[in-house]
């Protein structure tokens, strides 16, 4: 089965990658902006790259270019971690949707799509895929108006498609701005204090080894065609309670500046998701 991976450089798409080399059946095809970069990375030989920037010009048939691939796996996205910024909306939406629209009217007939649990708005509890989104930054409104571009799309062409939203995680070549990868830095410096938010907020984290599993699992599953699924833990942990746990495993004492920064605003305090898809899936790949 060939499956093409967009965003094959990112923090996702690495684990990903390797993971799906784990498994014989897979023949992956690997595409990113930068082919230096990929060249890098330990899986660059073992995969077929293509070199390709999805805000250049798209060329006539992307089917044809990427090698027709059973399945796409769509994970690409720039911008990132800047929330606010107005390229997802100006920028990123149209030429995301072209390139969808472009492979699927070549005849792909399966893409997988990562959006964000941010698509909920400021909602607090748990969050359920049949919830209504109500996004409040550029990045989950591009997010959820591409999904439902995808949906017309499907109006008039016949695809299966799956929209993965991706709650919290964490793990090796994450963005230095993330809390975890911040932690990791203090550690390094052997700091005595880390400054942090009063860490009351809960959130959904996975570590990324599980992340890139429940996506493949996603991928292969056939319960839940052409839906939502979030990737989630389903279990909320504060923040302060995940940071606490993490400098026990690192055998780390650090002193906690509680408070020190403000709680994001484009995020709600307490929210985690629904699992129960996701289980399902899980469950009946076993």
């Amino acid at each position: 089965m060939k499956i093409l991976v967009t965003g094959a450089t990112g923090f996702i798409g690495n684990h990903l990658i390797k993971e799906l080399l784990k498994n014989k059946s897979f023949e992956v095809i690997a595409t990113s902006r930068n082919l230096n970069k990929a060249k890098k990375f330990d899986w660059f030989t073992k995969v077929q790259y293509i070199e390709y920037n999805i805000n250049s010009n798209i060329p006539e048939d992307l089917y044809k270019f990427f090698d027709k691939p059973d399945k796409v796996l769509h994970l690409a996205w720039e911008g990132l971690p800047n929330y606010k910024d107005l390229i997802h909306i100006e920028k990123n939406l149209i030429n995301h949707y072209q390139f969808i629209k472009n492979l699927i009217e070549g005849g792909l007939k399966d893409i997988t799509t990562t959006g964000t649990c941010l698509e909920y708005g400021m909602k607090n509890g748990c969050l359920s895929e049949n919830t209504n989104t109500n996004p409040s930054n550029s990045y989950a409104i591009a997010k959820d108006t591409l999904r439902n571009f995808i949906l017309e799309l499907n109006k008039k062409f016949d695809f299966n498609h799956q929209w993965i939203r991706l709650f919290y995680m964490y793990g090796e070549g994450q963005s230095e701005k993330s809390l975890i990868s911040l932690l990791d830095k203090a550690i390094e410096n052997q700091d005595k204090e880390f400054n942090m938010s009063g860490g009351e907020q809960l959130r959904d984290y996975l570590h990324i080894s599980e992340v890139v599993k429940n996506i493949i699992s996603i991928v292969n599953q056939n319960i839940y065609t052409n839906q939502i699924i979030n990737c989630c833990s389903g279990r909320p942990i504060s923040i302060r309670n995940l940071v606490e746990k993490y400098l026990q495993e690192k055998n780390y004492q650090l002193q906690l500046n509680l408070g020190f920064h403000p709680y994001p605003t484009y995020e709600p305090m307490s929210f985690w998701g629904n699992s129960s898809k996701l289980l399902k899936i899980k469950g009946n790949n076993q």
